[in-house]
């Protein structure tokens, strides 16, 4: 007898798969397209903030974007949605904690333990 696992809801992806009758050679989740999109104005207004011009076919945008999304969803599974591996990054980059100047380890000295005898 088999038993179906219920982690079926874990399996299922929001794909698009392009138009009726022509599929996209790659299938992307829904939530990739809407990072892509975020992160390529995000990079046109860097490269703004460096250069004061905007180009007319970003293509070092697009690409930094690509790049960007595929290594962001790498970490990303049904557990740690997009936000949040995106939250943590952000976190850790601005939050690192500083080295302890001194860590010293316990130390446990005899000369201060008394053993008394009890009578019985």
């Amino acid at each position: 007898m088999r038993l179906r696992t219920d982690d079926d809801i874990y399996r299922a992806r929001l794909v698009y798969l392009g138009p009726p009758g022509y599929t996209l050679p790659i299938h992307l989740p829904y939530a990739q397209y809407g990072l892509f999109i975020v992160l390529v104005p995000l990079f046109m207004f860097i490269h703004w903030l460096f250069t004061f011009r905007v180009e007319l076919f970003p293509a070092w945008e697009i690409s930094l974007a690509m790049v960007a999304t595929s290594y962001i969803f790498r970490h990303v599974d049904p557990d740690r949605p997009a936000r949040m591996v995106i939250r943590t990054a952000l976190t850790d980059w601005r939050r690192t904690r500083e080295p302890a100047e001194e860590q010293r380890d316990p130390r446990l000295v005899a000369s201060r333990v008394r053993v008394r005898e009890e009578l019985l």
